[in-house]
């Protein structure tokens, strides 16, 4: 037991009640110091953060927010992370860790930069690219800087990289294995020059990856101020003690539930290829103790079309349902996943084997993080939300602009959360890992040649409950130039966000391609297709499910829905 920290003494108070000073060992932080740096290393992977956004070149990272930054130990554990996308940032520990098993320790430099996004060594998916850069101060390896960027275009047989018709991973875009991409601050040109041949857009790759080389700078220009202000050993001790304070904090949380198992099981639509094979996600999660097992027991076998899910994607899926449903105020790092084991049936879509294709992989992320989230809540029903619609519509448009140039654009749509105990859904917003954002409108249009006729709310798309679900959101493009070879990749068109406690389902979401000619295709919530001239598209995102018996909603909100033109008027 602790009490007041000063000038290298710690006020301990005894079991007896008596207060007893006692003089700290040398290079032992206090408590004062170690939450001053736990709060500086916070502010650096947010500057690094800010700086992706800033200097990115890729729509799908400067207004889309596609990125994130991270500060890892010299072990490979998270150190401290930015405000970003867990999902990112969580599949970053073991990009960072081949890494370091690739290239040992005493064998890195400062200056050096390594370079990686192959999914069968611990990434992610191919536009996911990870930079890493060891961080040296007073000629002593003290932490890595990381940052990673989906970059809108890696190659393979769909402008975007992110083909819903693929069927292995060859047809996804280049592979990228452990590689050095700097060696003592030179640039592998070799490397950079065999990397760019293979994208649709060189320039603004190499810009990305210039962006992301400028974040993990500032990461160890700031990690070397605060080594010069307490020394290599002291910020050794500081990083491991946080480290230990936020597995400490999580078990204690964990162990606040009951010990028991709960289940859940939900659903994709399809896979991409088979259109009408839904895909069925089980999990079941054990609380013993201290710590939770997730059992992905029960879950479908891999998928043919490009579903599947990386372990480091099931992990991230966990790190993320675990944390928010426990205490997210938890500092997070890596001692919060240190509690968390998961059961990975081999060939199964959460445990894939080469080659089978990962691009869309999101989606398959979002519904597990889905499935932990409801399963705790049957440990925590006052906390338990509903479903979210747990749908991130992407869309990639890739075509000529009207003076020869080519364009490559993603749009990433949201949809409904869930609504909880006292709380409506919210509307159109990332939920279970993701954090990114549209395209606005003006920049979608001032870049390339798509005009957007319609963003709106999609009146009743929430589930009805004593408390609402969140609305999804429509939008209408028109192709205004040339031929576009347009990627869908929806969810929820066939199974809705289940309400909770008698609140309904939120609504499906549904998209269709209106031909120049007046003819219709609806789309089974993935498709790659070849637009025309005057083509047009709707989306319409999926809403999030009710809580609670409808007829209990207040009549006055009841009102407010209609006049807002949330609900319909019954």
């Amino acid at each position: 037991m602790g009490g007041l920290c000063i000038r290298g003494f710690n006020v301990v108070v005894r079991a007896d009640g008596q207060r007893v000073m006692v003089q700290l060992k040398k290079d032992t932080p206090d408590a004062i110091t170690t939450e001053v740096v736990r709060n500086k290393l916070e502010g650096i992977a947010n500057e690094m953060q800010s700086t992706l956004f800033r200097s990115s070149f890729s729509p799908i990272v400067k207004e889309g927010l596609d990125a994130s930054a991270s500060l890892f130990t010299i072990g490979g554990e998270t150190l401290a992370q930015a405000i970003a996308l867990p999902f990112h940032l969580a599949t970053l520990i073991p990009m960072v860790r081949k890494i370091i098993e690739e290239f040992k320790l005493d064998e890195m430099d400062d200056g050096d930069i390594y370079i990686m996004n192959d999914p069968y060594m611990g990434g992610t998916h191919l536009p996911d690219i990870a930079l890493v850069m060891p961080v040296f101060s007073g000629g002593k390896l003290i932490a890595f800087s990381a940052a990673m960027t989906h970059h809108q275009d890696i190659g393979g047989m769909s402008p975007g990289s992110v083909p819903t018709n693929a069927t292995e991973i060859f047809q996804e875009g280049i592979r990228i294995p452990p590689l050095k991409y700097s060696s003592k601050g030179i640039i592998n040109d070799t490397l950079l020059k065999l990397l760019k041949l293979n994208v649709r857009l060189p320039d603004s790759f190499q810009g990305d990856l210039n962006a992301q080389i400028a974040a993990c700078e500032i990461g160890r220009r700031r990690l070397c101020d605060l080594e010069s202000r307490y020394g290599v050993e002291a910020l050794k001790n500081i990083f491991a003690d946080l480290l230990n304070r936020s597995e400490l904090m999580t078990r204690q949380a964990i162990k606040a539930l009951p010990d028991g198992s709960h289940s859940y099981v939900d659903y994709l639509d399809n896979d991409g290829i088979d259109l009408d094979m839904p895909i069925k996600i089980e999990v079941s999660v054990l609380v013993q103790g201290d710590s939770v097992h997730v059992d992905f027991t029960g879950t479908s076998q891999q998928v043919r079309g490009p579903f599947n899910l990386m372990p480091s994607g099931a992990y991230a899926a966990a790190y993320f349902a675990v944390h928010a449903m426990t205490d997210p105020s938890i500092p997070t790092n890596g001692g919060c996943f240190r509690p968390i084991k998961l059961i990975l049936p081999t060939k199964s879509i959460v445990n894939p084997e080469e080659p089978a294709p990962v691009n869309a992989r999101t989606s398959t992320m979002k519904r597990v993080a889905g499935c932990i989230t409801s399963a705790l809540g049957q440990f925590l029903p006052d906390r338990a939300p509903a479903d979210a619609a747990g749908e991130m519509l992407l869309l990639a448009f890739g075509g000529d602009r009207v003076d020869g140039s080519r364009y490559v654009v993603g749009e990433l749509i949201a949809s409904g959360s869930g609504a909880s105990e006292g709380m409506d859904g919210v509307d159109v917003i990332e939920t279970d890992g993701t954090n990114c954002m549209n395209l606005p409108v003006e920049a979608l249009e001032m870049d390339v040649p798509i005009r957007v006729h319609k963003t709106e709310l999609s009146t009743g798309s929430g589930g009805s409950g004593k408390f609402r679900g969140g609305l999804g959101l429509i939008r209408e493009y028109e192709i205004l130039h040339g031929t576009v070879v347009f990627t869908h990749r929806g969810e929820r068109h066939i199974h809705p966000a289940r309400g909770l406690m008698g609140g309904e389902p939120g609504g499906k979401a549904y998209s269709k391609i209106k031909r120049r000619d007046g003819k219709e295709i609806v789309i089974k919530s993935k498709t790659v297709e070849t637009l025309e001239i005057g083509d047009q598209i709707l989306v319409q995102t999926a809403g999030g499910g009710g809580y609670g018996c409808p007829t209990e909603r207040p009549e006055h909100l009841q009102r407010n829905d209609i006049a807002d033109r949330k609900t319909l008027a019954r």
